[in-house]
């Protein structure tokens, strides 16, 4: 390609110096030739656009103190002829359309800037393209050399009508589109009979002329874009058309009309619609259109007195397919699931994709509630059958819950929130499944939105406490070893238990907070009991995936604050779950040998109740394991319980591992534990957990 001898002048909004050297990068490779300016201020942006007259601007949407949209405000108000293209990091679609709206010729996504050059050789082109179209109109006003020699060179379609309708002039390009030779075949001719209705082959043209008419008819100017016309082998193309009125001594006396094929910018506009209402994996429509669609059948049930069915989907199991057989595998199991789910529909139902793995369906009008059960069965019947994922056969199951308008509600916030909240009652209730909404759901959310609030501040009252639960070795009796539970002393409700709020500060993310101030507390008993009562003393402390997650599991802060204890690795042991080595990524392996390295042991708790691998353990040098309490509760009547248990402890040994039986609470529980060669045992035969003080009373027994 030939580079232009006057380079392009590109000014850039962008505050970030690595974004702006890849944007140029991806021009040159464009082969643009180009000068650029970098700024990111709003002072820096209008001295830069006097200074430089730009040729286009490249703006980022949002800068730490300015952003995009006033950027292109100034420009559209001070340089209405400089194009603007936003290039910028994810936007939602209600931003994305509303820059459209403010004159954004396009917008390019940061990690798809392939098609940056692309676009910026389109809006420049479409750029020049209307800026020839305005000074042709202007100059056809002002000089009839002008006029011709504009006509001429012209690439729209131009022509001129009288107050009869007969054409006064056409141009070269008004000939080739209409698919005439010579401009005797048109001057003179009514353009009406002539070219509205046939063109020169006989083909019929669909125009409807009567809005161009009306232009000097009435003297007014009539601007459409969205008309199918003016080719002569019958095929049509979108365009968009100027009707202006020809004024002489105050009177109309004809009109100009000049019309050009749109084709490219209306498959930029079907993009960027696609892009903003439906779905880029499964091709269902999102959250955005859903929303649309819901508020159209509400109002026509409004009006017709029927009920709207609102179903909310949720795939169960999904996430365990993501994290054994990778994304991609999951993908294509959300898009099998959506083919599904959309097969089960009529035409006029709406089927949407939420968000990840969740989905949502509008059941067009009814007035007869009897056939949502059978859909809602329909659905759960298909999606239990097999997903073929490459070599591997998955099964999966879904949970639906089901709300009604208006029973249950009439706004569209109040419809998916109560939708939802069934859904996850089906879930409670064993999965593979569809709930109904119902008012005790939304008492139980609002007590549960209520504790949430309660929780972010209890750490800061002082109403958390831990407490220890003694774990016993088998053989002696001897207590070397602790597990710090965490005890919420409620101000109304009293003790609330973990199980109901450990899960709620890990949605909320308070449980970075608390798991550190438990660390932290347990390691300040940890140093005064191994200095008062047992120098061999090990608490356990539980630690969530999401700890492990965050900042990669980085274990630097702990660590540091046992060095300031004087207290050694071997005075910490870590619980984890098994369900963080079935995702454990190079940063949660790499904190888990930190671990092993600074000599604190690492307990796997519920052993069994998982996904349950021995490679797993063989590669994190797995210290304990922890029957969970639900093997041992029946092992005494149940043999497949106790056999399972001992199978346990076999293999355990056999690598290496020590075992924990967790809810001893009788002797012969813990007699049939001892003949299998159970290392320790923990639960209420010997105490249940208890505040540190009355730890220290058991420890001062040294055994129990």
């Amino acid at each position: 390609m030939t580079q232009a001898t006057t380079p392009l002048r590109i000014l850039m909004l962008e505050d970030s110096p690595t974004d702006a050297e890849l944007i140029e990068r991806e021009l040159r490779k464009s082969d643009l030739f180009f000068t650029a300016k970098r700024v990111d201020t709003r002072e820096a942006f209008i001295r830069a656009l006097d200074e430089l007259y730009p040729d286009i601007v490249l703006a980022d949407y949002k800068l730490p103190s300015f952003d995009g949209g006033s950027a292109l405000k100034i420009v559209r108000q001070q340089y209405p002829t400089v194009p603007v293209l936003m290039v910028t990091g994810a936007v939602g679609d209600e931003i994305a359309v509303e820059l459209l709206k403010l004159g954004a010729r396009d917008y390019i996504l940061k990690d798809r800037l392939a098609r940056l050059g692309t676009a910026v050789r389109r809006v420049l082109s479409e750029n020049q393209d209307t800026c020839a179209r305005k000074a042709a109109e202007k100059a056809l006003f002002e000089s009839e050399n002008q006029l011709r020699l504009l006509l001429d060179s012209a690439a729209e379609a131009i022509y001129g009508l009288d107050m009869q309708g007969n054409c006064t002039f056409c141009n070269p390009s008004c000939l080739e589109m209409l698919g005439y030779q010579h401009t005797d075949e048109l001057v003179g001719k009514n353009m009406h009979d002539l070219i509205h209705h046939r063109h020169a082959n006989g083909t019929a043209f669909p125009v409807n002329d009567c809005r161009i008419y009306r232009a000097f008819l009435t003297g007014e100017k009539v601007h459409v874009d969205d008309e199918v016309l003016w080719r002569a082998d019958g095929t049509c193309f979108p365009a968009e058309y100027w009707s202006h009125p020809q004024i002489r001594d105050g009177a109309v006396i004809g009109a100009v009309v000049t019309f050009l094929d749109i084709t490219a910018r209306k498959k930029s506009e079907e993009t960027i619609f696609k892009q903003a209402n439906f779905d880029a994996l499964t091709g269902l429509p999102n959250r955005h259109m859903f929303y649309d669609r819901l508020a159209q059948e509400i109002k026509k049930a409004h009006r017709d007195g029927l009920k709207v069915p609102l179903l909310s989907i949720d795939l169960d199991k999904f996430k365990e397919v993501n994290d054994t057989l990778g994304h991609s595998m999951g993908d294509i199991l959300l898009v099998e699931a959506a083919r599904r789910i959309r097969n089960c529909m009529h035409e006029l139902d709406t089927v949407a994709r939420m968000d990840g793995d969740e989905f949502a369906v509008i059941l067009s009008a009814l007035d007869n509630v009897g056939s949502i059960e059978r859909v809602a069965g329909n659905l759960l019947q298909k999606l239990a059958e097999p997903f073929q994922l490459g070599s591997e056969m998955v099964y999966v199951s879904a949970s639906i819950g089901i709300t009604l308008y208006p029973d249950d509600a009439t706004r569209m916030e109040d419809l998916l929130k109560n939708a939802n909240q069934a859904m996850h009652a089906a879930k409670d209730k064993g999965r593979n499944r569809f709930s109904y909404f119902m008012q005790a759901m939304q008492e139980a959310a609002q007590a549960r939105l209520r504790l949430v609030n309660d929780l972010r501040g209890a750490l800061a009252a002082r109403q958390l406490r831990v407490y220890f639960q003694p774990i016993v070795d088998v053989a002696t009796g001897n207590i070397n070893k602790a597990e710090a539970l965490v005890r919420w002393q409620h101000p109304e409700r009293g003790l609330v238990s973990p199980v109901e709020f450990i899960p709620l500060a890990e949605e909320t993310g308070l449980i970075f907070e608390i798991g550190d101030w438990v660390f932290h507390e347990s390691m300040r008993w940890a140093e005064r009991w191994r200095a008062l009562h047992n120098p061999l003393l090990q608490i356990s402390v539980n630690k969530s995936p999401l700890q492990f997650y965050k900042d990669g599991g980085d274990n630097t802060a702990w660590l540091s604050h046992l060095r300031e204890l004087d207290l050694p690795g071997q005075s910490l042991a870590i619980e984890i779950t098994e369900g963080l080595l079935m995702d454990a990524n190079a940063s949660v392996t790499g904190a888990l040998f930190a671990l092993r390295d600074a000599g604190i042991q690492v307990s796997m708790d519920d052993f069994g109740t998982g996904y349950s691998s021995l490679s797993y353990l063989k590669k994190f040098h797995i210290d304990y394991l922890k029957i969970d309490k639900s093997f041992v509760r029946d092992m005494v009547t149940d043999p497949n319980d106790m056999a399972l248990s001992e199978a346990i402890i076999v293999m355990a040994h056999k690598l290496g591992i020590k075992v924990i039986a967790e809810g001893v609470e009788t002797k012969k529980q813990l007699n049939l534990l001892a003949l299998a060669g159970c290392d320790y045992a923990q639960g209420y035969l010997y105490s249940r957990p208890v505040p540190p003080e009355e730890f220290e009373e058991l420890l001062k027994q040294g055994y129990l």
